[in-house]
C-alpha cells in the first residue's frame, strides 16, 4: 500500500471572466500552499493589470502563520496588491470578517467578507460566476 499525498489546500476555480481569480481553501494552509497562491497571482498580474479575487474557505484548520506573514511582507514590498480591484472572502473562521474589516483602511483594494450562505452575493459583488467543469 503506497503513501497517499494529501490533497492541495488551495485549488483554483474556473470563472466566466479571464481577469477573475478564485480559489477554494480547504483544511490547513501550509507554507507551500501560500507560496503556490502567490505564484498563481504573479502569473495573473503578468496577464492582467487589474484582477478581482474570490477566496472560498471551507473546513478551515489553521495556517502556517510564519510563512503567511513572511509572504505578506513580500507582497507589500512588491506592491502586488495594486493589481487587485476587489477581493471577496467567503466563509472561514468567525474572526475572518473582523480581520478583513481591520485591514480595509490600509489597502486600496475593496475587500469584503461573506458568510457561506452569501456566496451568490460574493460572486455578484465581484461580477463573475464559477464555471463548474463536468467530470
Amino acid at each position: 500500500m503506497g503513501i497517499r499525498k494529501p490533497p492541495a489546500s488551495i485549488r483554483r476555480l474556473d470563472t466566466d471572466r479571464e481577469d477573475v481569480f478564485a480559489f477554494d481553501v480547504v483544511g490547513h494552509i501550509a507554507a507551500s500552499d501560500v507560496e503556490n497562491i502567490y505564484g498563481l497571482l504573479e502569473g495573473a498580474y503578468s496577464l492582467h493589470d487589474k484582477i478581482d479575487m474570490l477566496v472560498r474557505i471551507k473546513d478551515y484548520e489553521g495556517i502556517d502563520w510564519d510563512a503567511a506573514m513572511k509572504d505578506f511582507r513580500l507582497l507589500g514590498k512588491t506592491h502586488a496588491l495594486k493589481h487587485i480591484r476587489r477581493y471577496a472572502v467567503v466563509g472561514g473562521p468567525g474572526w475572518m470578517g473582523a480581520v478583513i474589516a481591520a485591514f480595509k483602511p490600509f489597502f486600496r483594494v475593496e475587500m469584503k467578507h461573506f458568510d457561506p450562505a452569501e456566496e451568490t452575493a460574493a460572486w455578484a459583488w465581484i461580477g463573475a460566476s464559477e464555471v463548474v467543469q463536468k467530470a
